[in-house]
């Protein structure tokens, strides 16, 4: 994809709401190219085909710095520069500020959690990763991160609005205040 008559991104300069990074992917459900899953799943939840990409079958990214096209990878094949300082390979996920966000994956859980690793654990009986500090009080509720918000009806497991684990060991999207 030719970036035309445009001046070259500026590294600071990339990315969409929900995370910064230096390369576009390409949908492998439409073809269709957006800054992330979430760009996608919002594009396509109006559009007259409704559907949400599935991330472990992304293949193609595009590099905004020289729009080279290319496999999923920490960095351009062709101009060298890193799409972001945190990338991961299992979840085909780019983000620049994954560092400061404390960004690690789960392989229990088969995703990237934001707080740490040493922040959290993974409760196989839950199926999910819940804060350390609830570890030895936390009551558990088989698969409570992989059902929908009882509220907005939206997906909690691999949502970006923060999770609450109420007493009884439901889980809910956190009010915004």
């Amino acid at each position: 994809m030719p970036n035309g008559d445009r001046e070259p991104l500026r590294m600071s300069s990339v990315g969409c709401r929900h995370y910064r990074r230096r390369c576009k992917i390409v949908s492998p459900c439409c073809g269709q190219v957006y800054w992330c899953r979430h760009c996608h799943n919002e594009a396509a939840s109006s559009s007259s085909w409704p559907h949400e990409i599935n991330r472990a079958q992304i293949v193609e990214v595009i590099c905004q710095l020289c729009n080279h096209q290319q496999k999923p990878a920490q960095s351009c094949d062709a101009c060298g520069h890193d799409f972001s300082s945190y990338y991961c390979q299992q979840c085909n996920f780019w983000d620049d500020d994954g560092i400061r966000k404390q960004v690690f994956h789960c392989d229990k859980c088969g995703i990237c959690r934001v707080g740490g690793r040493d922040n959290y654990f993974h409760c196989d009986a839950c199926g999910s990763c819940y804060p350390a500090e609830i570890k030895d009080s936390h009551t558990c509720v088989e698969n409570a991160m992989r059902r929908n918000c009882p509220v907005c009806l939206q997906d909690l497991f691999q949502s970006v609005t923060q999770v609450t684990i109420l007493q009884c060991g439901h889980t809910i999207h956190q009010v915004k205040q």
